[in-house]
């Protein structure tokens, strides 16, 4: 295991759980960041025409005023969340975003077929959890846990939103598998406690949204992605069809980063949190495909072709941050923004 990069050695502990605004990256992202500090929201600008959906810009912009929805920022208005500008401004980044994403992702309507796809355990792949299996070093995986802290660090609250949506044995079963992402009742066991943990160990910063400021525009795609479908009950059945695939395709990605992190002598702190996912996420996949996917199609059919659009959108956004990641890699590069 080698030294840590000084580019990365942890921060101070924020004193508040609200974390500090982020850095403006473009016009948009300017604007919205000056309105929050400021509380004047009255000048936000309209969203141009042609904008890039996968632009840093856009990214951030949706990614910020997302967070209004979960911690909020130091200083800001807690009721900034309902700020009827911003979320003109939110809803017009969305539908960008949501544009983008039906004319990348091809639209099916089996989500039974999706899942047996999902689930069948590949014996190659190019992903992170392959890469690092075999080849990554530790510091490229310590950057790979300063990508994936924004998601990590809120562990099944974007799609906690979902739960008031759902009813009968779909809405059972989704609590029971949310359950086990906050700990089963124990503090020191919920998944973004366990998150924590590893960047510490790592020497990493583990506060919320640590390194907002130094990760890639395809890497906040991805959790905001899971905050559009959360919060809107017309994208229910997207949030749903999401969450089922995250937890049918963790489990084996995960056991492949275990494998690496103990080929690299890791802390067993960053090795708990993989070897955890890899038994509970099996049982979850289970829960999921069954009990909260199949009731929630027999309930509602009409909502099939919006769980395989979750699965699909979920699956494209995140290879386009691990392709990313992965070529700056290859290239004897970071993967974080300076």
């Amino acid at each position: 295991m080698t030294a840590a990069p000084t580019d990365l050695a942890p921060a101070p502990a924020a004193p508040t759980t609200a974390p500090p605004l982020p850095r403006a990256c473009g016009p948009l992202s300017e604007a919205v960041v000056e309105a929050l500090a400021t509380g004047r929201t009255d000048g936000l600008p309209e969203v141009p025409d042609g904008v890039e959906a996968l632009g840093r810009d856009l990214q951030l912009t949706l990614y910020t005023l997302y967070e209004l929805h979960y911690r909020g920022f130091e200083g800001v208005d807690p009721d900034a969340e309902w700020d009827p500008q911003l979320l003109r401004l939110r809803r017009d980044l969305e539908r960008v975003f949501l544009r983008y994403l039906r004319d990348a992702v091809e639209p099916g309507d089996d989500p039974v077929a999706e899942m047996d796809a999902l689930s069948v355990e590949a014996t190659s792949g190019t992903g992170p959890s392959w890469y690092f299996k075999d080849e990554g070093t530790w510091d490229q995986i310590r950057e790979y846990f300063a990508h994936r802290s924004l998601y990590h660090l809120k562990e099944g609250d974007p799609h906690a939103f979902a739960i008031p949506r759902l009813q009968g044995q779909a809405k059972a079963s989704f609590v029971a598998v949310e359950f086990d992402e906050f700990g089963g009742g124990r503090g020191e066991r919920v998944h973004q406690q366990l998150w924590a943990d590893l960047m510490s160990a790592a020497g990493l910063d583990p506060s919320y949204l640590g390194y907002i400021d130094r990760v890639s525009a395809e890497t906040l795609s991805t959790v905001n992605l899971m905050s559009m479908f959360g919060l809107h009950r017309s994208l229910k059945g997207a949030a749903i069809g999401h969450f089922a695939a995250i937890e049918i395709t963790s489990s084996p990605g995960s056991a492949r980063l275990v494998a690496g992190l103990r080929r690299m002598d890791a802390p067993e702190e960053c090795v708990h949190f993989y070897a955890e996912h890899v038994e509970a996420d099996a049982v979850h996949e289970q829960v999921m495909r069954h009990d909260v996917v199949g009731d929630l199609v027999a309930r509602e059919p009409e909502l099939a072709v919006d769980v395989v659009f979750g699965m699909r959108a979920l699956d494209h956004l995140d290879e386009l941050a691990a392709e990313k990641m992965l070529a700056a890699w290859k290239r004897g590069e970071s993967s974080l923004l300076p």
